[in-house]
């Protein structure tokens, strides 16, 4: 599977953007999907998880209540909504796919997008 993340851009604190990581090759139905982030310097890190019907979500403490991750089947396609976004979420974010139910680790992914670049600014 291909996975090809968009939506990233440069906002002020407080404001929102919807990621989107659309999935090409195959279908994506079976599989968890994920997105990660990375800052500089800093290790991938894990952000939320939706499983493969879309009922059961997983979020990093850092972002519960802010982002809300989803998912449309019929469009082959998982998105990351991100509210009141602060300057601590600026990162590479990265999406990717998985076979196993919930994954919460990198190691645990199989296909992975390019990523998309989110700045914010204070």
């Amino acid at each position: 599977v291909q996975l090809q993340a968009s939506g990233g851009g440069s906002v002020q604190a407080g404001e929102s953007l919807r990621l989107s990581c659309k999935a090409s090759q195959r279908s994506i139905n079976s599989f968890a999907a994920g997105w990660f982030r990375q800052a500089p310097g800093k290790e991938r890190e894990f952000v939320a998880v939706v499983n493969y019907r879309g009922d059961t979500t997983e979020y990093a403490d850092s972002v519960k209540g802010r982002f809300t991750i989803s998912r449309d089947n019929t469009k082959n396609t998982f998105y990351l909504q991100m509210n009141d976004l602060k300057t601590e979420d600026t990162a590479v974010y990265y999406c990717a796919t998985a076979t196993r139910l919930m994954p919460d680790r990198a190691s645990q992914y199989n296909a992975w997008g390019q990523g998309t670049q989110v700045t914010v600014s204070s």
